[in-house]
Formats: structure tokens, C-alpha cells, sequence
């Protein structure tokens, strides 16, 4: 999640029930509801085309939203649930939970690789390797970080950038127990495709050597 929250525009809605509901629709919005926060539940509609872009771009459940309503103060949500259409498969209502700052949240976090200019692997043509690119966090949503770290600074060919080597914001914790691999610094394909064929080479050998 590299950069600022991005926005998510809605607009009050007016009436209740599936009459206001199947109106929405009918104008090119998705209806939802916002609740949680210690305040009222607050009708809003969303507008289709707005909302299939952020559900194409992935990972609509665990991204933070600042939501924008007119009339209303910007408030952090999270979607706990879209309802769709059993036949067409497209969004019919969607549920969004206003955060505290003390509310705790999954979240996937972009990671960024510094220090590229001090990292000797890199310089003597090795290759970044990205694993992965983002990983999950449990943060409280006062303190969800723009992205995460890890420093290049020293890393040779053949090093692996496992989970333990992010440095993770006070009282964050990764969702995922075990230490997986993050990134890694590979050999060139050039070096890679020279050490294939000396391995190759000696196996030629050793099989003439057999059959002499």
C-alpha cells in the first residue's frame, strides 16, 4: 500500500429498504451501509463503475478506504462484505466499518527494497528477485504504515530476504507465522546459464569415464 489511503467517493442515500435500494441500482449506484465508530449507520451509494475499479484491482476486503461523503467529515473504513448477484456475479450491496485509531486491522503493506548503490550482489549483476511485493499486517489503524523497509546495504548473489528482516512498526505483527522469503539477490542469467553448462559438461565426462 505504497503512497497515501486512497479515497473512496460515495453520496448519502436517502430513504431505506429495497425500495431506495433497487432506485440506486436503477441510476448506476451500489447502496451500502457505514457503521461501527460509536456512531449511527449511515446509508450511502456508491457509484458502480467506482467501486468495480477498486474490486478489479484486488484485495477489496483488507484495504484501507478513506471514505469522502459530502456532508460528512472523511472517515477510514474497511469493507466487511460485498453482497453480489447470484446469476451476473456483479456488486449488490456493500458493507463498510468506520475504524478507530485503536481499532486493530489486516492489511497488505507494499514493500519498498533501499540501498540498492550499497548492495555488492547487485552491483557485481545480480538480480532483485521480488517474492513479495506486499505483505499482510495486523496494525491498529492509528498506525498503519505508508509501506515497509528492507535495506539491500551488504547483500551478495545468493542472499534471501526472509520476513524477519522487515523491520515491522511497535505492535504490528505479520499474519503469517512462518519466516517466509521475501525477495532474493539471483545470479545473472548469464553466470546461471554457464554454471548449467559446466554441470552439464561434467556429467558428459563422468558418463564417458564410465563406459571406458
Amino acid at each position: 500500500m505504497a503512497g497515501k489511503i486512497p479515497d473512496l467517493i460515495a453520496s448519502e442515500r436517502t430513504g431505506t429498504g429495497k425500495g431506495a435500494a433497487r432506485q440506486a441500482r436503477r441510476e448506476g449506484l451500489v447502496p451500502g451501509i457505514v457503521y461501527g465508530g460509536g456512531r449511527d449507520p449511515l446509508p450511502i451509494n456508491i457509484p458502480f463503475n467506482v467501486l468495480m475499479k477498486h474490486l478489479k484491482r484486488g484485495r477489496f476486503l483488507s484495504t484501507l478506504f478513506n471514505l469522502k461523503v459530502e456532508g460528512h467529515e472523511d472517515v477510514r473504513v474497511i469493507c466487511r462484505s460485498v453482497q453480489r448477484d447470484v446469476v451476473k456475479d456483479l456488486p449488490t450491496h456493500v458493507d463498510l466499518m468506520r475504524l478507530r485509531r485503536t481499532s486493530k486491522v489486516r492489511l497488505y503493506i507494499h514493500v519498498n527494497f533501499e540501498g540498492e548503490d550499497a548492495c555488492p550482489g547487485l552491483k557485481k549483476g545480480g538480480v532483485l528477485t521480488v517474492v513479495r511485493p506486499e505483505v499482510e499486517l495486523e496494525v491498529t489503524a492509528g498506525d498503519i504504515p505508508n509501506h515497509l523497509t528492507v535495506h539491500l546495504e551488504g547483500l551478495e548473489v545468493g542472499d534471501v530476504i526472509h520476513a524477519s528482516d522487515i523491520a515491522l512498526p511497535e505492535g504490528a505483527r505479520l499474519t503469517i507465522e512462518r519466516d517466509f522469503v521475501v525477495a532474493n539477490i539471483s545470479a545473472p542469467s548469464a553466470l546461471r546459464a554457464s554454471d548449467e553448462e559446466e554441470g552439464e559438461g561434467g556429467e558428459e565426462s563422468a558418463e564417458e569415464g564410465a563406459e571406458e
